[in-house]
């Protein structure tokens, strides 16, 4: 495949190889992500069916932390899957990622309920999250280094920018899905068993995932430099694989807060502070997510001409700048139109670093270490700042009565801490593919 440095010559054609490996990576991770994140949207039905109380705020707490769950469980699937696609290859974690989500998927789109099997209901529940968050931890860095390792030089920005496109397209369709059964279903119907449909549809469509996923073929870049030995030796010890895990962590901690305390926590919060009908926070989640996913790949692609670091930094001094009074203005009681406009807002702060940091966080690995150490960085800064966001900002709100306590406490000091990451990082649009 032809490969060339950004900024020189003309672009590089994608052939047919490369756009169908592409196209099966983004088909299934979109999938993935579907079944992982409609738990989420889902999280009100959820927490009346397996963990009853007499206190809401304590149900939807047990709800999230079961939701985080999933998440600590990520890095032991991206350690494990990981380091299985930069031995065996990229092509065989993503076929058993898919597998294992679809596993995950069906137990919870058929697990009884409470009232139905007592206490085993939510130990099942955090059984199956936890095989969702392995699955989903091997995911990440096995699907990103795929699609970084098809895409020719010069435009790994663009390229890179789908695997988060996908990502954000499987959370849209499961928003979307979600507000359309609690436009068209009862409360009481939601609860009984509309909550279940989501799962199970996502378990179906994983089985085309899989089947599209075996079809392809393993990356060039593994291939030349790893499986046929040509792997370079390892690397000096100021840039050993933890050391360049550490400079992945940072660059993610801000990525992954506002991905989920800006999209997936953003339909609670809507509800409880902004004075939505559950049908609007997930419309107005959803038409966020749409801004997203339309604006990922053109930053995406900015960045292969101007460079990653410009658009990463913009997007994290915005959310320093701009949470907090967009958060008040949710808080004081804005229209469903208004909190519309928010979220569009949010959906480009975080597109502003979702476009670039596929091929960013990418290019700090060679090939050898990519899929183990990016999954193992990435999946427990995930694991620690961004699948408890929810949960965490819960807590905020009921530890100080303020509506704003995630933005101030949580958002804006993470921000800062990778806006820190970020300067001390080398500008890597314009180099070669280790």
């Amino acid at each position: 495949m032809q490969r060339m440095i950004a900024g020189t010559g003309p672009r590089p054609l994608l052939d047919p190889r490369a756009r169908k490996a592409i196209s099966a990576a983004c088909i299934g991770n979109m999938l993935e992500w579907y079944d992982f994140g409609v738990y989420a949207f889902l999280a009100g039905s959820i927490s009346a069916a397996f963990f009853p109380s007499s206190d809401p705020t304590a149900s939807l707490l047990a709800t999230f932390a079961a939701y985080g769950v999933g998440f600590l469980a990520r890095p032991l699937g991206g350690a494990v899957i990981g380091r299985l696609g930069d031995r065996r290859g990229r092509k065989v974690a993503l076929v058993l990622t898919l597998l294992m989500m679809a596993l995950g998927t069906i137990g919870l789109g058929l697990l009884p309920t409470y009232a139905q099997i007592g206490i085993a209901a939510p130990v099942l529940l955090v059984t199956l999250r936890i095989l969702q968050g392995i699955a989903a931890g091997g995911e990440w860095g096995a699907s990103t280094a795929f699609i970084i390792e098809w895409a020719p030089d010069g435009r790994r920005g663009l390229f890179g920018s789908f695997q988060q496109v996908s990502t954000a397209s499987g959370i849209l369709l499961g928003s979307g899905i979600a507000a359309l059964l609690t436009s068209l279903l009862s409360p009481e119907a939601m609860l009984a068993w509309g909550w279940r449909i989501p799962f199970l549809l996502g378990a179906s469509l994983l089985v085309v995932g899989i089947l599209i996923r075996r079809s392809v073929d393993e990356t060039p870049v593994f291939e030349a430099k790893v499986l046929d030995g040509k792997a370079a030796q390892a690397p000096p010890a100021t840039e050993s694989g933890p050391r360049l895990g550490l400079r992945a962590f940072g660059f993610t901690i801000f990525w992954t807060v506002s991905y989920y305390m800006l999209l997936s926590y953003m339909p609670t919060f809507t509800q409880k502070f902004g004075a939505l009908t559950a049908s609007q926070a997930l419309w107005s989640n959803t038409i966020g997510l749409v801004a997203m996913v339309l604006t990922v790949p053109v930053f995406g692609h900015l960045s292969d001409r101007i460079g990653r670091k410009p658009l990463l930094i913009a997007s994290a001094v915005a959310a320093i700048v701009l949470s907090y009074p967009l958060f008040r203005i949710v808080a004081d009681g804005a229209g469903f139109l208004t909190v519309v406009a928010i979220q569009v807002v949010f959906g480009i702060i975080v597109a502003l670093y979702s476009g670039p940091g596929p091929a960013a966080i990418s290019e700090i690995f060679p090939s050898h270490l990519r899929s183990t150490w990016m999954s193992i960085g990435y999946t427990l800064a995930v694991a620690v700042f961004g699948g408890f966001a929810p949960f965490v900002a819960t807590w905020l709100i009921a530890a100080t009565g303020s509506a704003l306590a995630p933005c101030v406490a949580y958002l804006i000091p993470m921000a800062a801490v990778t806006l820190a990451v970020l300067a001390r990082m080398p500008e890597t649009g314009r180099a070669r593919l280790a």
